[in-house]
């Protein structure tokens, strides 16, 4: 997943040559610190910089014999640095340099995340902006209902992915925590202010109260923000792949002009992309519920979570910023017909009219549900093909007596319907 669905910057941020890296970052600037309480001899750290040059394959190659990848890198280290190597993961144990690299790779990958759903959400905000005004019919349960402007769609669209993004981004900041407090988080042989210079300068939190790993909640609640992101996505991808239907034709992603929809039927032209965003949402659903299940791991800790935050870290991160860039890519050249909205608005006959013929009667001293009753025989009549809706009111003996013919005309008017649209897109910031 992590080769087919990410940038060049996330497969580095997870690949082996950076996490090693990283590895060796955790674990000098630890030696530092180290050097500066006065346990390890000074320059140790920067002789160790200076002597090693870090081998991928020959720590898999250790690894092998040895069943134990921190173990590994500590030896690889050893064979370039030798003595000055010695004070090297003094007071640690191995999930100290596992969660701290892991916090650290979860931070640049938000960070790739976030810049994609930044795009995405300044996408949609466009979108909204350049079809404030543009009629729609608005639909529940998939049925016609009452007129919207695409606008105010795509500003749903875009608050949905704005909150998503900032969920995200606080599950960012919950998860960008380190421990460098030992075996089973006691500073046994360590020192609580140090852990909390290291991390400080790695720009990571510190785990409050440790076991021998970070608590799991936070990485549960970190896939999960990305699970609802994801969703939020789908649901924009969802109406698009509904609005392109045949039926509907309102709308339609970008088409290629070399790009072909069908090996059998030329004429297609398929929301394959937004179907793309569909699917991959539940790859990154199935992250979650496997962080959650990582929560709760056997005492001070298992090895049980491990296996599993090396699949899902990059995949979830992976996938959700390649879905958001796919989305803004589809949002950025969306085919809108307006022309195509007004002609679907047109075709119900006025049906999208009836609460405001319904209110109409309220108002003009018609008890609800006798005037809901007058408003749905009319309408029913104008569905099964006997006269147009506002006729069929029109011959209303309850209506015509109370209804003065340009008040009824008013019920059927778009811009009653869309007089708030600038107030709700200004409420939402577009």
């Amino acid at each position: 997943m992590i080769d087919r669905y990410s940038t060049t910057a996330m497969r580095r941020v997870w690949s082996p040559d950076h996490r090693w890296e990283l590895f060796l970052d955790v674990e000098l600037a630890w030696l530092e610190a180290l050097e500066e309480d006065g346990i390890a001899p000074a320059g140790d750290a920067a002789a160790v910089r200076s002597s090693v040059k870090l081998d991928p394959a020959r720590i898999d190659a250790i690894e092998a014999t040895l069943r134990h990848d921190v173990i590994a890198f500590l030896a690889h280290v050893e064979e370039q640095a030798g003595d000055r190597s010695r004070f090297l993961h003094y007071g640690l144990t191995s999930s100290d340099a596992l969660d701290t690299v892991l916090a650290l790779q979860l931070k640049e990958a938000s960070a790739l995340v976030l810049a994609a759903l930044d795009r995405l959400v300044a996408a949609l905000g466009t979108l909204a902006d350049r079809h404030r005004a543009t009629p729609m019919v608005g639909r529940t349960h998939g049925i016609h209902a009452e007129i919207t402007s695409f606008g105010l769609v795509a500003a749903g669209w875009r608050g949905a992915v704005a909150r998503s993004r900032e969920r995200v981004a606080a599950a960012a900041d919950g998860v960008a925590v380190g421990k460098l407090s030992g075996a089973v988080g006691t500073h046994a042989f360590g020192d609580a202010g140090r852990e909390e210079r290291v991390l400080g300068r790695l720009g990571l939190g510190v785990e409050p109260v440790a076991t021998q790993v970070v608590a799991r909640d936070r990485h549960a609640a970190y896939f999960a923000a990305l699970a609802v992101a994801a969703a939020a996505m789908e649901k924009v991808a969802t109406d698009v792949r509904h609005l392109q239907r045949t039926e509907v034709g309102e709308a339609a992603e970008p088409f290629g002009g070399g790009q072909r929809g069908s090996s059998a039927m030329p004429h297609k032209r398929n929301p394959v992309m937004a179907e793309n965003v569909c699917g991959l949402a539940r790859v990154v659903r199935s992250a979650a519920v496997a962080a959650l299940e990582d929560v709760a791991l056997w005492h001070e800790r298992d090895i049980s979570h491990s296996s599993v935050e090396r699949m899902i870290g990059p995949d979830a991160t992976a996938t959700t910023e390649f879905m958001a860039g796919r989305l803004a890519g589809i949002v950025e050249g969306l085919d809108v017909r307006p022309d195509r909205m007004a002609e679907n608005l047109a075709s119900g006959g006025g049906l999208v009219a009836s609460e405001g013929v319904l209110l109409a009667l309220v108002r003009a001293g018609m008890r609800r549900q006798e005037a809901y009753g007058v408003v749905q025989r009319a309408a029913m009549r104008a569905a099964a093909g006997r006269g147009t809706f506002k006729d069929n009111l029109a011959e209303e003996p309850e209506i015509a007596s109370r209804l003065a013919a340009g008040v009824l005309d008013d019920c059927f008017s778009t811009g009653h319907h869309l007089r708030w649209a600038d107030t709700i897109l200004g409420r939402s910031g577009i």
